[in-house]
Parts: C-alpha cells; structure tokens; sequence
C-alpha cells in the first residue's frame, strides 16, 4: 500500500496536481455479484483522522472523476467491470490509492480515510485545470446528457477583485458579456444568442438558492456574490429547466467556499491595489470544532472607476454555520449580505465616443443602490447510502435605490450639471423593496432495475415573492447619494405579488456500461398579481392598474448520454423551457398604452447534440451544436383602439419567434507534455473557447401609422438584438513550481441593438449597430513558503476603445463604453 501510494503521487506530482501527499485505509464496505457485461457502481465517503466527512476532494477510477460533497460522499456510474485503482487526491492532502474489484450491476462501497493534511509542497507545478465537466450526479443536480461546465476559481488566473467575467467565463463557449459597470458588481452573462442584462436568461442561485429579484417575475440578478469567495461555479445549458425552472438558459449557480474539515480555525486574507484608485480587500474565517463547521467572509472593495463619475464602494458580508446533529442528519444556517453605492456616469453618443475623450461623463449625480440580505437554513438526511434528502429554505430583504437624470445627454436639461449656479435640476429618485421567502424539498436515490443501479431525482418548491415599486419620485438638486422623497408622493407607485409552486422528477436510466437515458418532467403553477397606479392626474387622481394572472406550465423534456470510450461520451438534451411574463411586461410605459389581458409566458425548447471527454490528461474538448426556439416573444404593437376606426395605441402582447442556432466549441491541450512526454517539463496549455450562432426572428409582428392607416409588417429574418454571430476567446497558460501566467485574447463579432437591425446610430447613441472588438488579457499567479500567494493582472492591455452595449435607460441613456487598460496587483496569506 506504501508503495503503490509512493508510486501514484509521483505521477501525480510529475502531471501538475496540486495535491500533497496523505496516508490512507480504504475498507470496501460490501461487495455484490450480478450477471456480467452490465456497468459497476462505486460509491462512497472519504473521512479525516477523526471520521469527519471530508468535502471537495478529488476521486477517480481512470478517467472518470467525481467530487466528494459535503457528507464526504461520492458516486461513481457505468464503470468498466474488472479491477481498479481508485485515488483521492486535492488541494492540502497526499494522494491516497486502493485497488478493487468492480462487478457488474452492482455498487461497490468505499470508506476511504486520510491520515494527515499537511500544506502544499514547495516546488510542485500548479497546473490544474480550471473547467472541468460534472458527473452525472453533482451534488443533488443530475447533469447526465446534459450540456455543463464547472468553473474552479481557484485555479483561475484572473482578475477576481473586480469580478472579470470574460476572464471567469473565458473557457466556457459561447458566453456573451455585457461590459458597462467597472466595479464590478454587476454580472452580466448569457448564451445562445439570448440577452446578457443582469444574466436574466439563467436561473440564477447561490448554494442552489435563488439570489435575483423575483425568478417568475423580474429575474434580474443584482446580487453576485464577490468571485474571491466563490469555490467553483456550476453551468447547466437550457435542460437545467427540468430541474430548476426558467430561464432559457438553464441554471448558473455560484457555490461558495467552505471552511476546512481537519482544522480547528484557518485565517485567509487577500488585499489588492489597482489604478483608479482601486483598493480590495478579503478576509474570510473559517474551520470545524467537533460536529460544528463554520466559514465567514467580509468583502470589500472601492475605488474611482476608469470613467469619470464612476466611484463605488461595495461591501459583502456572509457566515455560515454547519451541525452535525447525527450521523445522518446535518443542519445549517447561513446569512449573505451585500451593501454599496455605486456612481452611474451614464451614456455617450457616438460623436463623443469617437471624437473626444470616452471616460468622460456629462451625469455627475447620478447614483444606484441595492442592499440585498439572503438568510438561509438548510437540512440534509442521510437515509442511506443511496438515499438522501435536501431541504433548502431562502429569503430575500432587498431593494433596488436610484437617483439622478435618466434623460438622454443629448437631451439639454436646464442647468443640469451645473450645481454652482444653485439652480441644479431635481433628480428622479425610483426605489424597489424585495420580500422573498421560498422553499425547496429534493430527493435524490438510487435503486436497482432488471440486474442495473438507476438515479431518481425529485422535488418540490414552494415561493412567495413581493415587490413594492415606487418611481418617478422627486429627488433634491445635489450630487450626493440621497434617498430623501422631496415631494408628498411618488409619480407612481406598484406592488406585485408572486406565488410559485413546483414539483419536478428527473430519472437516469442505466443501459449497461456506456449508455444513459434521462427524462424528465417539470410542473409550475405561478399566480402573479399587481395593484397599485401607473400615475396621477393633474387633480391627483390615481390612474390604478390591475393586473391578475394564474396558469400552469409543463416542462418535460429527455437527455441520453453513450459513452463511447472511458474518457469520452456523445451527449444530447431536449428541453421545454419557458421565461415567465415580467412585472416590466404588464406595467405600460405610459396611460394610452394596453396590455393585452392574455398576454403569454414565452416558451420554446433547448436542443443539443454534443461530444465531449479528454485523452491521456493531455487534451480536453467539448463540441457541440444546438437549436433554441424562443416562442411569443413580448413586445409593442400599435392597433386601433376597439371601436375606433381612426384612434391608435399601443399594445403590448406576443408578436413573434425567433430561432437560435449554432455551434459551441472548446478544447485544451497540454502542449508540451504532449510533444515530449516529459511530465517533469513545465506546464504550457493552450485553450479555444468559440460560438457561431444564427439568431434570427422566424416572426416579429409590426405596424406603423401612415396616415389615418396601420401598415402591418413583419421583421422575419432580422438578426435578434445582441446575438453574436461569432465569440472567441484564445488563450495558453504557463505553468511552473508556483507560478502561473495566463494571456487571454477575447474576439465578438458586430452586434445589432434592436429588431430593426439599425445600423447607423441615432443623436442620443440609444440605438444602433455595436461593432466587433477585440481585447487581450494578461494575469499571473505565484505561490510560494506554503502559505502565500500574489497575483496581478493587465485588462484590456493594448488599451482598446470599445462597448459591448447601448441602453436606452439605466444606467445610461447612450452607448456604455467598456474600461480601457487597468491593472491589478494582490498579496494573500492563509494560515
């Protein structure tokens, strides 16, 4: 056993892994026989000295992999019959090995027990990879035949402090960013063609809970947790509908860190400098004291931003406390919280984005707010080792504060930015105020079938959200962030009311070793109310919408996954999936306007055809082609008021289709190992992440005025607003001992802004086309004495003018431009 243990840390240390070595004694459980040519089953736990369940370690048989949960648990399906070696390996523990026998049809159960944990070895190669494929049970999540990645943070060189998404997503294809807010705070992500505002199109969850405004009714995600406390990030493309609800593009689910098992207290702390006055710093606490674990984080990060007008300061608090009440009971509660006030600059036009300085800002005083508190309280019983069950109850206390001049900086105000003349406009103050409570009860199990193991997944959820929404406010004539109403009552004032409950069911069904079948089936009930008046007349008479809908909807879908060798499996995934009508859908822009009484959520369907695995360690990919249908769509619509052969308005209701389809690409290779064969060489690993992708309306209903006639049309065929045609992202990682470099190339096509596909932009740079860019990206990472780390990073490093967006609202009105060259630098120690 020594030396078999000897033998696999030297390979694994001569490969990159970043593991240190451990002592191990693995017992096999029990043992059971079934006909031959069927898959093997392994499952079990891996526990420290003390019989503590050890979360987040690496085990595997071969090429297949599976990550230990938080009971220490694995699972392992469809392996090859015969005799294996299984190893645990991670960050902080020696490699441990033990060979086993694996029968066909039935599961093997392994305790595996770690002797020690000691501190990463000086002079071994960090060089792991940084995305990686889930099992086909993650965690509580079923992923088998499906499209998902999993991004691991800290293997990333990346600039975290500010939240890089292009860097965080890079390998991940087909990911569109919006870039408009330099702090940070603001997580902008879709795929497939879809809109990337606040990652709208995902449902979007932290630990599996929900995080945004309101999933059935304003699914924007204002809260993100700061990626420095982020373990990992799970992706699930559109068949994360099955499971997990709307949106289109499936689930992003941000999982935090967690504190050490086989410690008593740890200590970590990061703090960062950049230009602009950028100042960050992390500390988080965290460790196990008999059944209880514990981790917490504070946050915080200012600076000046690289535009003028654009200061902020943002803060994140979160704690979490674990209890192992019995063997087969654990009990947690945890608390995130985030407060910040962040400094809007606004738009430009296209004239002063091309002919004059772009981080100029003509909006001082325009300012955001959205403190967002998330209590939780979560419940896991171990009935067995195949079964067990997970509850999870969530809340939300949140708002969202604006105030300042949402007008166009095309459009003159009266001494608008001139406060020294004392005759400063007011400001528009809009407040929202979130009160969310949910729940959700899953079920996960595996039982036996005609001689093979099976998986079923189930659930529940039960969801009650409340907004209270208050605008056109009268806001005082400073600069300085104030929420203070100047006036007896708000232009306008709303609340809504959601109602969601759900169950789901999703099974694996195993066809021998290599094949998969997975269907699925969803059902949503969503009541949504609104109450409240759109504005007030002169005389200050309301004029009061109401506004009532309650319907179901049935999500049914299969996947199907054919292993074709032990590293490498073809995958496909049909899926309904639907987005919900928002609250912004049934509140009209202005007292002519009507919303249509049937108004419809938009549904459609997610399809993939997908080859995915790795060779030797070497080389890793992905390759896939998909077709989404986006079905009744929403949008306005001018008709002539009923009765009325000559008087007009505009209707709000379901006008079109449209169809996303394309290919998603992504491989890594390990090039110099791959030449040479030489593991005690340096890492260098290069990587391709790219989507070519058609979105385009089948149908999108329109009519103008001409006269005393309604001139219908239909834009079929136009390009749907910020798809792009193309998104690359190039990149190679050097890799030796402790340090790493990554340098990053990020190539977007040109984008449309709205469904005329206009190209020429107007006077307020509210609409037009957004041309393709390119920006590279430069970051390193050093390791060193076993406890402290620096990294620093270059953005946007030869200083490119570029946007990736134009708003016709907040934060601008006008075209966003993008930061230009900005620079990181972190120091950490854990001790």
């Amino acid at each position: 056993m020594r030396r078999s243990s000897l033998l696999l840390s030297s390979l694994l240390l001569a490969a990159g892994t970043t593991a240190t070595p451990v002592a191990a004694v693995a017992s096999p459980l029990h043992l059971r026989h079934d006909e031959p040519g069927k898959g093997a089953t392994l499952t079990g736990t891996v526990l420290d000295p003390a019989g503590k369940a050890v979360e987040g370690v690496l085990v595997a048989v071969g090429e297949r992999t599976a990550v230990t949960d938080a009971r220490g648990a694995f699972r392992l399906y469809g392996l090859p019959v015969g005799e294996a070696t299984v190893t645990v390996s991670g960050l902080s523990i020696r490699p441990i090995s033990q060979t086993v026998t694996l029968q066909s049809g039935q599961p093997l159960t392994l305790k595996l027990t770690i002797e020690e944990a000691v501190q990463q070895l000086a002079g071994v190669t960090v060089a792991a990879k940084s995305l990686r494929f889930a099992p086909e049970v993650d965690g509580n999540t079923i992923t088998a035949g499906k499209k998902n990645e999993v991004v691991e943070l800290d293997k990333l060189d990346a600039n975290l402090v500010v939240n890089s998404a292009r860097q965080v997503f890079a390998k991940v294809p087909g990911v569109t960013v919006w870039e408009s807010d330099g702090s940070g705070q603001q997580i902008n992500v879709a795929t497939r063609g879809l809109s990337p505002n606040r990652s709208w199109e995902f449902n979007t969850r932290q630990n599996g809970m929900d995080i945004s405004s309101d999933p059935m009714g304003y699914p924007e995600a204002y809260y993100n947790p700061p990626l420095e406390a982020v373990e990992r990030i799970q992706i699930v493309r559109g068949g994360g509908s099955l499971q997990y609800g709307p949106q289109f593009g499936g689930l992003l689910n941000y999982e935090l860190k967690r504190g050490p098992k086989d410690k008593r207290i740890q200590f970590e702390t990061s703090n960062s400098v950049g230009n602009n006055g950028l100042l960050g710093t992390y500390n988080s606490l965290g460790g196990t004291v008999g059944k209880v674990s514990y981790f917490g984080y504070y946050q915080q990060r200012v600076g000046g931003g690289w535009r003028d007008n654009s200061e902020f300061n943002i803060r994140n608090f979160h704690g979490n406390v674990q209890f192992q009440a019995t063997d087969k009971l654990r009990l947690g509660a945890e608390i995130s919280h985030l407060g910040y006030e962040i400094q809007q600059p606004g738009g430009l036009t296209d004239e002063q984005f091309y002919n004059g300085d772009v981080r100029k800002s003509s909006r001082g005083r325009n300012w955001f707010s959205t403190p967002w508190t998330i209590p939780a309280f979560t419940a896991d019983y171990q009935f067995s080792e195949r079964t067990r069950l997970s509850l999870k109850t969530f809340g939300l206390i949140g708002e969202r504060n604006s105030i300042g001049l949402p007008s166009s900086v095309s459009v003159a105000l009266p001494d608008n930015e001139n406060p020294a003349t004392g005759q400063a406009a007011a400001r528009q103050l809009d407040r929202d105020r979130y009160r969310n409570l949910g729940s959700e009860l899953r079920l996960l199990t595996d039982y036996d079938l005609l001689g093979q193991q099976h998986t079923l997944a189930a659930g529940l959820r039960v969801a009650a959200a409340n907004l209270g929404r208050r605008q056109q406010g009268k806001g005082d004539t400073g600069s300085d962030f104030n929420l203070d109403l100047q006036a007896a009552r708000y232009g306008r004032d709303l609340s809504f009311r959601t109602r969601n409950y759900a169950a789901f069911v999703e099974n694996i069904f195993r066809v021998g070793s290599r094949l998969t079948f997975t269907p699925g089936v969803r059902l949503e009930v969503i009541d949504n109310q609104g109450r409240g008046y759109l504005s007030l007349n002169a005389d200050g008479l309301e004029n009061q919408i109401r506004q009532d809908s309650r319907r179901k909807v049935l999500l049914y879908g299969a996947g199907a996954e054919l292993r074709a060798t032990d590293q490498t499996s073809f995958y496909a995934n049909y899926s309904r999936a639907f987005r919900p009508v928002t609250f912004g859908d049934l509140t009209p822009p202005a007292t002519s306007d009507v919303i249509d009484p049937n108004l419809q959520d938009a549904r459609g369907f997610n399809a993939e055809l997908g080859y995915r695995g790795s060779w030797k360690n070497i080389l890793t990919f992905d390759v896939d082609g998909f077709w989404l249908r986006y079905d009744d769509r929403i949008g306005t619509i001018r008709r002539f008021v009923p009765g009325s052969s000559t008087a007009t308005q505009q209707f709000r209701t379901n006008i079109g289709t449209s169809v996303h389809k394309g290919v998603e690409a992504y491989v890594e290779l390990d090039l110099v190992h791959a030449l040479t064969q030489n593991f005690d060489l340096p890492h260098f690993d290069v990587f391709a992440s790219s989507s070519f992708v058609d979105a385009r309306y089948t149908q999108l209903r329109t009519a103008t005025l001409s006269g005393s006639n309604l001139q219908e049309g239909d834009l079929k065929n136009n390009r749907v607003e910020y798809a792009p045609k193309y998104t690359h992202r190039f990149g190679a990682t050097f890799a030796h001992k402790g340090f790493s470099t990554t340098a990053q190339l990020t190539r977007v096509s040109e984008v449309f802004t709205d469904a005329n596909n206009t190209v020429a932009p107007n006077a307020a740079g509210t609409t037009g086309r957004v041309p393709g860019y390119s920006v590279t990206d430069l970051s390193a990472t050093y390791r060193f004495a076993k406890r402290f780390t620096v990294r620093g990073g270059l953005n946007n490093v030869f200083d490119k003018n570029y946007f990736t967006r134009r708003s016709g609202g907040y934060p601008g009105p006008g075209l966003l431009p993008a930061d230009g060259r900005t620079w990181f630098a972190s120091f950490g120690v854990k001790l």
